[in-house]
C-alpha cells in the first residue's frame, strides 16, 4: 500500500558529503513525521533526525551542525543532507514515515529498505 524508495548512499572519504532521499508512494492521504534512522554493525538502530509536516526538526547530538533534514510535501519525499562525514557515520540509513492511507483515520509507520553509507579513507 505504501512504498518507500531510498537513494543516495555510497562511499565517501572523511569530510565528504552525501544526500539521501526517500520517496513515498501509494494510497497516501497524508504524511506526518518523517525520520531518518541508522544502524551500524553490531549496534542498535538509532534516530538521526526527524521532521514534522510543518518543518520542525529534531537532531541527534552526534550530527548537529553536519546533517540537515528537509522534506518536500508535494513529492512525499524526505532528504538528508550529510556534510563533513566521519567514519563513525558509517551505517545503513533507513527512512521511517508516518502515513495515513486513504480512507483511514490513523497513521502507520513504514520503513524504507535502507541504504549503505560508508565513510573511509
Amino acid at each position: 500500500q505504501v512504498q518507500l524508495v531510498e537513494s543516495g548512499g555510497g562511499s565517501v572519504q572523511p569530510g565528504g558529503s552525501l544526500r539521501l532521499s526517500c520517496a513515498a508512494s501509494g494510497s497516501i492521504s497524508s504524511i506526518n513525521i518523517m525520520r531518518w534512522y541508522r544502524q551500524a554493525p553490531g549496534k542498535e538502530r538509532e534516530l538521526v533526525e526527524a521532521i514534522t509536516r510543518d518543518g520542525s526538526t529534531n537532531y541527534a547530538d552526534s550530527v548537529k551542525g553536519r546533517f540537515t533534514i528537509s522534506r518536500d510535501n508535494a513529492k512525499n519525499t524526505v532528504y538528508l543532507q550529510m556534510n563533513n562525514l566521519k567514519p563513525e557515520d558509517t551505517a545503513v540509513y533507513y527512512c521511517n514515515v508516518q502515513v495515513r492511507l486513504l480512507g483511514r483515520n490513523y497513521f502507520d509507520n513504514y520503513w524504507g529498505q535502507g541504504t549503505q553509507v560508508t565513510v573511509s579513507s
